[in-house]
């Protein structure tokens, strides 16, 4: 996810949506230890909106190990040790252990349109070609003709809100 929105421009997102953003240890190591720099590496050690927190109770995550990878078990198991509002995670199989627990997930494709929405961007397309081009992310074409839909009704109703503010007793001013 970080690297994600990190490689075409757009991680400030987070920060526009959700103020700050906390990464577990393993994340962060996955980012920076690699021995050469990815995208969103030089942003997680920089951005003060970024914070790295230590898991505590490691048990959860050593049960999720048998089934995810180390940095998703690590995000599971930290978002339910504080009791996250909502886990960011593009990967399917940590997606459905988080539904699985209760929790409320969101990825990269989710934050497109809640920025849409907040009118942080103005159009969902290109970036989603991005991330298809730039990042090498891997998008369903029923889900990105969904965004594409969701992001033209966004569109819509802010253009009527606006023709709503704008209207006069001769027309309507664009």
């Amino acid at each position: 996810m970080l690297d994600s929105l990190s490689v075409i421009g757009y991680l400030n997102l987070l920060h526009d949506i959700y103020g700050t953003i906390i990464i577990p240890v393993a994340v962060y190591e996955e980012m920076t230890e690699l021995g050469y720099i990815v995208p969103g590496t030089i942003e997680v050690q920089t951005l003060s909106w970024i914070e790295k927190r230590e898991l505590k109770n490691r048990l959860l995550m050593e049960e999720l190990e048998n089934e995810l990878h180390q940095g998703e078990s690590e995000t599971i198991a930290l978002a339910v040790s504080l009791d996250a509002e909502r886990v960011i995670i593009d990967e399917n199989p940590g997606r459905k252990k988080i539904i699985s627990l209760g929790l409320n997930v969101i990825g990269v494709l989710g934050i497109l349109l809640i920025a849409k929405q907040r009118k942080l961007i103005t159009n969902i397309q290109p970036l989603m070609d991005s991330l298809i081009t730039k990042a090498g992310f891997h998008i369903n074409q029923g889900i990105v003709s969904r965004c594409i839909k969701v992001g033209t009704r966004i569109q819509k109703r802010l253009i009527t809100k606006i023709i709503r503010k704008y209207r006069t007793n001769k027309g309507y001013l664009l």
